[in-house]
């Protein structure tokens, strides 16, 4: 077997697990706005528009905890397992104090919808999702922690399985909660908060089980030595992460702020963006799992002092994720109008998301190239690189240009929510050149022997 056959095999290995877990959280995503679309287009909406306030939240300190995989890797690669117990209680920690955090700023977001122009319906319905969902904020990021050991150790397949616990019990809860069965009452669009909040801490709880049961992780377990909060620990991988999460927050709230933005042209048109936006969550699984399998194995080759095998999986990745997104690509191309009429049936929103599946596949391969690359950058510990390009690329090209023409006439006439996703092909495209580009001067600088400490 040739070398690059070899980090191609592991890669893919390591990647598989962890899109058959992406998946099956972004199925839930699916679920809920789908079962909220039978209800009626101003519960699928309202699940859009709180989607748009927690998950930016969330995935804010998620971010923070993005660098835990590289990190532990790393320190498994050099042999130092003793070295990531107390990495995990510090990143439980953070995990704790983040969403501490978020529940309180979830808990104030109807400062937030009192300033946009909703109906009065797709309001009430909007703020009782973000009152349900809130309280699955701890579970959600402490469960992330408990992954990044089993990741972060070569051990992918734990979050595949906790995937199923939590597509599991996510469709009977929808079912109780959205249509008010077993003596609930009916809360339509709200009760995936809630069902939400739910398949949270059950995935939390059976991530915490399995860990204590399966051998591979008994030298990490949590509770064997307890750690007291080592604050400058803390500060210190807090200041690590926060490029990763600052990057994050801009790519999701570029999309948030696009479903704010049309929440004013009514619920079919936020409707269309969101079923577009889900399914286009779902393909993105396939790069986001090779650029976390190559930023596992970036993480490894570097704790063992092996550089030149970093480039190589590096490369091998971007390969392996452009090819796969050229078929998905050209899958979301042929199938958009079936697709769109999975979620809903009203022939305007079918109509206008199935446009913007086809716009949704032309940024698929920029899209790729970005998510891997940012990975494989997350594994030699450039993160700061990831806060310039993210601004720059989605802030200041992305947006601009997507309100524009969406909402002027400055250089076409107003294209609503096709120009929005204009705005964002431009602006994953800007992404992933300069992903690429940084990842090229990363690795120049190594191969000249400036070595990046973890």
């Amino acid at each position: 077997m040739t070398q690059s056959a070899f980090h191609a095999k592991r890669i893919i290995q390591l990647a598989l697990p962890v899109l058959v877990a992406q998946v099956t959280q972004t199925m839930m995503g699916f679920i809920d706005t789908m079962m909220a679309g039978r209800v009626s287009a101003t519960d699928m909406a309202a699940v859009a528009i709180g989607t748009s306030l927690w998950l930016p939240a969330i995935l804010f300190v998620n971010g923070l905890l993005l660098t835990f995989t590289p990190m532990i890797s790393h320190q498994f690669g050099a042999g130092h397992i003793d070295k990531i117990r107390p990495l995990a209680y510090q990143g439980v920690y953070i995990a704790i104090i983040g969403a501490i955090g978020v529940m309180l700023f979830l808990d104030s977001a109807s400062f937030i919808l009192d300033h946009m122009a909703l109906e009065p319906a797709l309001y009430q319905v909007t703020e009782k999702y973000i009152h349900g969902i809130l309280w699955g904020a701890p579970a959600f990021l402490i469960y992330q922690v408990l992954r990044s050991c089993s990741e972060g150790i070569s051990y992918t397949m734990p979050a595949m399985i906790i995937g199923f616990v939590g597509l599991a019990v996510n469709i009977p809860a929808n079912y109780i909660f959205i249509y008010g069965k077993f003596g609930m009452p009916a809360m339509g669009g709200a009760g995936c908060g809630v069902a939400t909040s739910l398949v949270f801490w059950a995935m939390c709880l059976a991530m915490f089980i399995y860990m204590q049961w399966h051998p591979k992780f008994k030298a990490i377990r949590l509770p064997d030595v307890f750690q007291r909060p080592q604050w400058r620990t803390i500060v210190q991988m807090s200041k690590l992460g926060m490029p990763v999460a600052m990057a994050l927050f801009f790519e999701v709230s570029l999309f948030s702020i696009i479903a704010l933005l049309l929440a004013p042209l009514g619920a079919n048109v936020v409707a269309s963006h969101q079923i577009a936006l889900n399914f286009s969550s779902i393909v993105f699984m396939v790069p986001l799992s090779i650029g976390i399998a190559v930023s596992i194995r970036v993480g490894y080759y570097l704790g063992r002092n092996e550089p030149a095998q970093s480039a190589s999986v590096s490369k091998i990745g971007l390969l392996l994720g452009f090819s796969l997104a050229s078929v998905t690509a050209l899958l979301t191309v042929l199938l958009r109008k079936d697709i769109a009429l999975l979620y809903n049936t009203n022939p305007q929103v079918v109509s206008l998301a199935s446009g913007l599946m086809f716009m949704a596949a032309l940024y698929q391969l920029s899209d790729s190239v970005q998510v891997i690359s940012a990975g494989a950058l997350r594994g030699y510990k450039d993160t700061r690189s990831a806060f310039y390009i993210t601004l720059l690329a989605y802030w200041g090209i992305g947006m601009p240009l997507g309100y524009i023409l969406a909402y002027t006439e400055w250089l076409t006439p107003k294209l609503g929510a096709y120009g929005f996703w204009g705005g964002l092909i431009a602006g994953l495209t800007s992404a992933a050149l300069l992903y690429a580009w940084r990842l090229r001067v990363v690795q120049r600088r190594i191969r000249q022997g400036n070595l990046i400490e973890l």
